[in-house]
């Protein structure tokens, strides 16, 4: 069970519909909040799916040693320009466990987990894969913008066998200055060599999302969610 002594983040909802069947959790990159891809809602033009209930959490307010140690909204602190070199895990596991928290309320909302659906940009799309590729229960999909696998080492060893065959949506951009596409290199080729269905998107941009990287994304959800 989750441990439910800490609150639930604060979070942005949308619901397309009244009585959604589907839910994603979309997590946000460093610095920003979950306002930040509320607008992508209307873009993604799924009103065929029918209902759907897009969720969109608020990292806490936290320092960020690579940012001088500035307090900002984050998911785990970073220290390192190339993030894997050395990672925050006690931060990495305690979002995990609070992005855990809002599945769990989902589920008591009425929407099981196959119709859940982990999203992420950046940090968020670390969040979304640390979270995804450990949760006890089959998801609907995940999503991973201009991020990539973090703790890829004990990934191996964690991951649960109820979503080896969750499809998984990776984009990023080719000019990408913050998260190197090198790293999302390594990342598609660590979750193929772990046997997962993943779909790959390259775009010619920086850290950022582009028009034909949210019709994609509309495309694979169109896939996942029936």
């Amino acid at each position: 069970m989750n441990d439910t002594s800490s609150p639930l983040l604060d979070c942005v909802e949308i619901e397309t519909g009244s009585e959604p069947r589907f839910s994603v959790i979309w997590m946000h990159g460093l610095g920003a909040d979950g306002n930040d891809f509320v607008p992508i809602v209307p873009e993604l033009k799924l009103g065929e799916l029918g209902p759907l209930r897009f969720i969109f959490p608020h990292a806490p307010i936290q320092p960020v040693t690579i940012n001088n140690g500035m307090s900002m909204r984050a998911w785990y602190d970073i220290y390192v320009a190339d993030l894997v070199r050395r990672e925050d895990e006690a931060g990495l596991r305690a979002s995990q466990q609070a992005i855990e928290a809002i599945i769990s309320r989902e589920k008591a909302r009425g929407i099981p987990a196959e119709r859940i659906v982990l999203a992420g940009f950046s940090q968020g799309c670390a969040m979304a894969l640390q979270t995804g590729l450990r949760h006890p229960e089959k998801l609907a999909g995940i999503i991973g913008l201009s991020g990539y696998l973090p703790l890829a080492a004990s990934a191996q060893t964690e991951r649960h066998p109820a979503n080896q065959d969750t499809p998984i949506f990776l984009a990023h951009g080719t000019m990408d200055p913050v998260v190197a596409f090198e790293r999302s290199q390594a990342t598609l080729e660590a979750l193929q060599t772990m046997g997962y269905q993943v779909t790959f998107k390259t775009y010619p941009m920086p850290h950022s999302v582009c028009l034909e990287e949210i019709q994609d994304i509309a495309a694979f959800m169109r896939t996942i969610i029936s």
